[in-house]
């Protein structure tokens, strides 16, 4: 018996620390859009997966409306974040990172 239904306090956080360079050019991180944030709080609402990768920075995320504990990721790290997770991030260290959209879960502007 497969559970299928989507339930908030599920969203998870994926975090792999140091991924290959290997592993890195096969993702093509280098061509994705780069995005920047200095220290401080923000409330983010994310309507895509999402796949980062930080090349600077230090983060504390916070999920809303969760179970789930704060997850904290920085320099070096490959990130997913799921569709639907509201959080906030407490961004201690000023960031850097690449990211891309799951293109089937992301509307067009």
């Amino acid at each position: 018996m497969a559970a299928e239904a989507s339930n908030s306090s599920t969203l998870q956080i994926t975090v792999q620390s140091n991924p290959s360079e290997s592993q890195l050019s096969e993702l093509g991180i280098k061509s994705w859009p780069k995005w920047g944030c200095s220290p401080g709080k923000y409330q983010l609402k994310f309507d895509a997966q999402e796949t980062c990768y930080l090349v600077r920075g230090k983060v504390k995320v916070y999920p809303k409306n969760t179970e789930g504990e704060a997850v904290e990721f920085g320099a070096g790290d490959l990130v997913v974040i799921p569709k639907g997770l509201s959080c906030t991030w407490d961004v201690s260290v000023a960031v850097d990172k690449h990211y891309k959209f799951d293109a089937s879960s992301s509307s067009s502007t």
